[in-house]
């Protein structure tokens, strides 16, 4: 479950990296919060195993850009909550609904970084997506529950929950074959 609040803008019209913009701008941030995202990024960086090489030939893109910037759920309360699981290490997966997603908003691919938002838009955790899948909702496994780090951990809890929360974010009933990405991911920053 996750609300994009911001993410990089690509390189622009003249085909100039990030390098060529100043300052960079992050979609949807203010420029304080675009300016705290990038200083998360230049610590975070690291953690991700990137910047390393760049000290003897540069940064390229990659290195230069932040992540997309988000945080869980639909409210600051459960931004924080969800964040804190995240960082106790007892969230290690979330999910979304399929249809939650468009050209703008892609899946999230294996790989991929993100850098975790709290309830107040600040920058707090570097993670990297370990595996996507999409299931129907009814068939999501007890397995994946317990890797939300949600609620008491068991499947029930995390069908009444989750259906729960897609009906409030979709405004539509949610039936056992809506299609759910279950995304898995790693904590890289802080460890």
């Amino acid at each position: 479950m996750t609300a994009a609040t911001g993410e990089p803008m690509a390189d622009d019209e003249n085909g100039a990296g990030p390098e060529a913009a100043e300052p960079v701008e992050l979609v949807g941030a203010t420029d304080e919060q675009a300016q705290e995202i990038l200083a998360f990024w230049e610590v975070a960086r690291p953690s991700a195993g990137l910047g390393k090489i760049g000290v003897v030939v540069g940064q390229g893109v990659t290195e230069s850009m932040p992540p997309a910037a988000w945080s869980f759920g639909d409210n600051p309360d459960l931004a924080d909550s969800l964040l804190a699981a995240v960082l106790s290490g007892a969230k290690t997966a979330t999910s979304s609904s399929l249809w939650e997603y468009d050209d703008e908003t892609p899946v999230p691919e294996k790989g991929e970084l993100s850098i975790l938002l709290d309830g107040a838009g600040h920058p707090r955790a570097l993670i990297r997506t370990t595996t996507v899948d999409v299931v129907p909702f009814g068939d999501v496994d007890a397995d994946f529950a317990l890797a939300e780090g949600e609620d008491d951990g068991s499947l029930e809890a995390w069908r009444e929950g989750h259906r729960r929360y897609f009906e409030r974010v979709l405004e539509r009933d949610v039936p056992e074959d809506m299609p759910v990405v279950c995304e898995r991911f790693e904590l890289r920053y802080p460890r």
